[in-house]
């Protein structure tokens, strides 16, 4: 400005050559004059620096409740964890997962090591127990879950079973005495387990019954599985779920949605597992086709062989395709229909209703009707592509959902050769209360592994690293603290975690404190 306060520069020319400027430079800028003061705090001029500084895609609108532009920058810029304050080097090989306590005071770590670490989270991080799970005959540790009232840890690990198989096992660790309390057998291993309620957890087993077909079994378990009273349940059968096109049932999580005006639990089932959008049907090559109703006795007789196949107490004297056609039989005389479409990347919903969430009472099949061999599912998401991850909002009312699409219109015509994937990650989001997609949400990663390999992992890390927080290799898990949500925690393939906090956080971890005075120090100065 001149003497007489008129601006030298237009605004227009100034706001040009701000946006040449970083954020730093525009607000030093802004210290110069009232005109330069009004030009930096443009709303336009700081969605730029936004979109620029971030490298967001500009289709991704502003955060709802953000005021202005600058509001959100400064925002991101002060209260996202990104400064490194500790790493971990306890684990000897690739960290998998973390998962933090319901509390936030502790969280569990799981890695290539075969170890379970659980850790306290204070101002300086320190490790409460390793449990080391090779005496147990397991490869490694893959996944945690605390449960509600954070006194019981779930651990879910790949078992070394007979002909490699993949089997797993979850196991019950308490966090009082960080004993073992049990061990579930777990198949497949990515099925991970989750808890139901504070003392019953899912586990899953999977039965082939032909070369595209199988059985998905979840069964729900006490935790405490060394009760004497032989009149208590420790485990019970919870749902039999019928795979198609060679898909089984992966990942389960249970979401609580009473908290928005529904009353029932919503057991949501993910299939990441490679497999096809193709629908076949099993009763006749004619999917219009429904074959007649069979003699009862016909009927009861081929559902209890069936049944002790698939518990194992009986072994098949007939061909897997022989095996498969039984199946197909008796879904068309039972008229038990499949889900409308079984593709890799559906999401499957199960309701579970109050008197299925423990282990007393009947059995499986109170919720069938009479002829029904397999339980119908309640809702099927289809994602199209390659599910690669899934969490869920802190509300329950969200689900989360990473993948890999498939090309439009993909058709898979033979289930053991899906089509290629993408290498984009993409992030959808879906609300549990309307079985609805919300919005397709950030497109911001690389997937890492390749297309054929993708058949029983239960994570597809990136090849970037997250956001700026570097490790030396690739990074596996990612989990924020629920209590603090500017603490955040990264495990990585180099072996280690590191734990990082906002700079607005530690401005004040490290304001200097004011020196406590003595009384009489405090006296003097009052006579002054």
């Amino acid at each position: 400005m001149d003497e007489g306060g008129t601006p030298l520069l237009p605004d227009s020319l100034v706001y040009q050559i701000f946006l040449s400027l970083g954020p730093a430079d525009v607000l030093a800028a802004g210290l110069v004059c009232r005109q330069w003061q009004a030009v930096s705090r443009d709303e336009f001029l700081w969605r730029e620096q936004f979109y620029r500084y971030y490298q967001v895609a500009r289709d991704v609108p502003r955060h709802p409740a953000a005021m202005s532009w600058y509001e959100e920058f400064q925002r991101l810029y002060d209260t996202v964890p990104c400064v490194e304050v500790q790493t971990l080097r306890e684990h000897t090989d690739q960290v998998l997962h973390l998962s933090f306590s319901h509390s936030g005071y502790q969280f569990a770590s799981c890695s290539k090591d075969c170890t379970v670490k659980i850790w306290s989270n204070d101002l300086t991080i320190s490790l409460l127990h390793s449990a080391d799970m090779r005496p147990y005959n397991w490869s490694y540790t893959q996944f945690s879950q605390f449960n509600k009232d954070d006194s019981l840890l779930l651990a879910s690990g790949v078992f070394l079973g007979p002909h490699n198989s993949s089997s797993g096992e979850i196991a019950v660790i308490s966090l009082d005495s960080f004993a073992l309390l049990s061990r579930v057998r777990n198949k497949p291993y990515d099925v991970f387990g989750c808890w139901l309620t504070e003392t019953s957890l899912i586990s899953g087993n999977l039965h082939r019954i032909g070369d595209i077909t199988s059985c998905s079994v979840l069964w729900l378990n006490n935790a405490f599985q060394d009760v004497e009273s032989e009149n208590v349940n420790v485990v019970k059968r919870l749902f039999k779920i019928q795979n198609l096109n060679a898909s089984t049932v992966r990942t389960v999580m249970v979401a609580d949605c009473s908290r928005f005006d529904s009353p029932d639990l919503l057991l949501e089932a993910g299939d990441p597992a490679t497999s096809p959008c193709r629908i076949f049907d099993l009763g006749s090559d004619n999917e219009e086709v429904v074959a007649g109703p069979a003699p009862a006795h016909a009927k009861e007789g081929l559902r209890h062989f069936l049944d002790r196949v698939l518990e194992g107490r009986a072994q098949p004297q007939l061909s897997e395709r022989m095996l498969e056609t039984k199946v197909a039989e008796l879904l068309a005389q039972g008229h038990t229909k499949p889900p409308e479409r079984s593709a890799t990347g559906a999401k499957s919903i199960k309701q579970i209703l109050p008197h299925q969430m423990t282990t007393a009472g009947p059995v499986l099949g109170e919720g069938r009707g009479s002829d029904a061999f397999f339980d119908a599912l309640d809702h099927v998401i289809d994602i199209h592509g390659h599910i690669i991850g899934m969490g869920l909002s802190p509300d329950n009312r969200y689900l989360y959902v990473n993948s890999r699409a498939w090309p439009n219109g993909a058709v898979v015509a033979d289930p053991m050769q899906p089509p290629p994937i993408a290498e984009e990650i993409d992030l959808l989001v879906f609300d549990l209360k309307t079985m609805r997609e919300v919005r397709r949400a950030l497109r911001a990663h690389r997937a890492y592994t390749p297309n054929d390999e993708c058949f029983f992992i239960f994570l597809d890390v990136s090849r970037d690293f997250v956001a700026r927080l570097r490790h030396e290799d690739v990074v596996n898990s990612v989990v924020f603290s629920p209590q603090e949500q500017e603490l955040l925690l990264t495990a990585s393939d180099d072996a280690t975690i590191k734990a990082w906090r906002s700079p607005r956080t530690m401005r004040v971890l490290q304001a200097p404190r004011p020196r406590p005075r003595t009384f009489f120090s405090w006296l003097a100065s009052q006579r002054r």
